[in-house]
């Protein structure tokens, strides 16, 4: 089997292509980059001497390049997104341009070459849920540049597979953690302010609630579907952790021997969700996909990875990492 994963320096991305290539030796795998933020070759420097792995730098809405790629394996993987909802606030033409016309190129050649394709989706295209979790056939309802960009993209694959019979699934995962990820994001932000004896910025009342999963049980469960799953569906993948941000900060606080009141509130992000929740029995039933890790044990671990690999943390500013001063969708 040969997979194109595109995206894949990134966080999400760099962890499928190092846990499929452990569990699966036989298969081969493209991985094309544009290199842009949250980026790094470090993530799989595991790999770089893999003759089952190959990277080529390139951009996901260059058509003669993806082109090329897509003719010389089975099935497309798309990890690649601007995936940071404070930076489509500021900036969303980046992200349509990556996240609407790179799915868009990518569908012009799986139609051409007759390949099978997977978009990666997110739990953000239903918006706010208030009360029950939203099940596949759930009406989307975006409130971010990021969440609407990622529900067009869907809409996309879904007018493909119906105009055109190519064959493509959508997943849609909740909160992903673990190493590797961007220090932009919530939990590894978290580490790097609290390494810096800093304290811990946190929108609002801090009470947004996210399903948090393990990436390794995202990769997992991304594995099963593209081996087990039917070509035209949609499956949601979430792990049933639903905990507010203040929380998580509280408890990465403990796991570093912090004060539990090392923080402070910001202004609120605009539009900002307070809840997202996703009804993954489809996959559970279907696939008897489940999750393996424990929340505290996993978050513990990524603490950890973040801790050994303090490199990282010293590249890092904390300084441009503190949430952004909203007004009129600008920096002040």
């Amino acid at each position: 089997m040969k997979l194109l994963v595109t995206g894949g320096l990134g966080f999400i991305g760099s962890n499928f292509i190092l846990d499929t290539l452990s569990r699966l030796p036989d298969y081969e795998i493209i991985n094309i980059d544009a290199e842009i933020e949250g980026s790094t070759h470090s993530n799989l420097k595991d790999v770089k001497k893999n003759k089952k792995y190959k990277f080529v730098k390139g951009n996901i809405t260059n058509q003669l390049l993806v082109d090329k790629l897509v003719s010389k394996v089975d099935l497309v993987l798309n990890f690649a997104a601007e995936s940071h909802v404070d930076r489509s606030i500021t900036s969303p033409k980046n992200f349509i341009k990556s996240n609407i016309m790179g799915v868009f190129t990518i569908l012009e050649s799986v139609r051409k070459h007759k390949k099978k394709i997977i978009q990666i989706s997110t739990d953000e295209v239903f918006g706010s849920i208030m009360k029950g979790s939203a099940t596949e056939e759930f009406a989307f309802n975006p409130s971010s540049p990021y969440s609407s960009s990622k529900a067009s993209a869907e809409l996309l694959v879904k007018s493909y597979v119906k105009t055109y019979g190519i064959e493509a699934i959508v997943t849609r995962c909740t909160n992903n953690f673990g190493p590797r990820q961007h220090l932009e994001k919530l939990i590894p932000r978290t580490i790097l302010f609290a390494q810096n004896d800093q304290k811990i910025p946190i929108y609002g009342s801090g009470k947004a609630i996210r399903d948090w999963i393990y990436v390794q049980d995202h990769c997992n469960a991304i594995l099963e579907i593209f081996e087990k799953g039917r070509w035209g569906e949609s499956y949601n993948i979430s792990a049933n952790n639903e905990i507010n941000n203040l929380t998580i900060v509280k408890k990465i606080l403990k796991i570093l021997g912090k004060p539990s009141d090392f923080f402070y509130h910001t202004e609120d992000r605009p539009g900002h969700d307070l809840r997202y929740s996703l009804d993954s029995s489809k996959i559970r039933k279907h696939l008897k996909w489940k999750t393996k890790f424990v929340f505290d044990d996993a978050l513990e671990h990524t603490v950890n990875w973040y801790l050994s690999n303090r490199n990282l943390l010293k590249k890092a500013n904390s300084k441009t990492l503190v949430p952004i001063p909203w007004k009129s969708g600008t920096r002040k």
